[in-house]
């Protein structure tokens, strides 16, 4: 397929694409119809019912994808006439490709075109994951840093940090912080927070902030004190999981979040370099 064709096809089906009132992306099938080469709606409309077949076996709500609407045409006569039509999510544009005829040129295009920008979308989910575990992870080291820095305060040294983190573990996940260092496979040098998941840092570190504001509101003073305080929380918080379906300690481990880090900064050099692109 010629570039001039493939560039001239992307700017159509870009210029086709609408979005609702709250921002979500979709293409009408009687204007996709046109676009894939259909020139009969009754045709159009058995490559539509495959996709929708092909979605509801893929686990995703038809009506997510495919929403029934009715709209007017102008006729030859000066009058109108209602049609039926469909509202249809990109993933739906590209099941119907899939499920098109491929001797088609346009069905040919689309099936690559809507299978790559299915997985941009994919990709950019992830990379707003791995953003949000790194940036949970870098509240919790500051939310520690606060907490030996109250402890300090507080009793008059901070030795006792690192025995009070502990404790907390042990109340959040139901074992030692060393039995789920060996669980998760973590480096000895390493803290188990950088293998958590971020279900797990937002939980830490909603219980020791919790543990700041009680030792500064109630004065404790002395490591028993706070490291009371601090299980009490993390009790309390693995109470809320628990109460959710969610157990700490049968999680699995989560990357290395170093490594989600350098491959995000990595990825952003990319960007600066080549803007718009994201790798498939």
């Amino acid at each position: 397929m010629k570039t001039e064709l493939v560039y001239s096809l992307t700017q159509t089906f870009e210029e086709h694409a609408q979005q609702t009132e709250t921002g979500v992306e979709y293409w009408l099938a009687r204007d996709l119809q046109h676009l894939l080469g259909y020139a009969e709606w009754r045709n159009f409309g058995a490559v539509i019912s495959k996709a929708k077949m092909a979605c509801e076996v893929s686990g995703h709500p038809v009506s997510n994808h495919f929403v029934d609407v009715n709209k007017m045409v102008d006729l030859g006569s000066g009058s109108q006439r209602e049609i039926d039509d469909l509202i249809l999510t990109r993933y739906a544009c590209y099941l119907i490709a899939q499920n098109g005829d491929p001797k088609k040129q346009e069905i040919a295009f689309a099936q690559t075109y809507f299978a790559v920008q299915t997985r941009r979308a994919e990709l950019i989910e992830q990379r707003l994951l791995d953003a949000e575990r790194v940036s949970a992870r870098k509240k919790l080291s500051a939310t520690e840093k606060e907490l030996s820095d109250v402890i300090f305060e507080q009793t008059g040294g901070n030795q006792d940090f690192a025995l009070i983190r502990s404790k907390g573990d042990h109340a959040l996940f139901g074992k030692s912080t060393q039995v789920m260092k060996a669980q998760w496979k973590v480096p000895d040098s390493r803290p188990l927070a950088d293998f958590a998941p971020t279900i797990i840092l937002k939980a830490k570190d909603f219980a020791t902030e919790i543990t700041i504001f009680n030792a500064r509101e109630h004065q404790l003073s002395s490591e028993r004190a706070i490291s009371k305080e601090h299980i009490t929380n993390n009790e309390a918080v693995r109470k809320t999981l628990l109460e959710r379906g969610i157990r700490p300690e049968s999680l699995p481990p989560a990357e290395d979040v170093k490594k989600v880090e350098r491959r995000l900064a990595t990825e952003n050099k990319k960007a600066l370099k080549t803007p718009g692109a994201l790798d498939y």
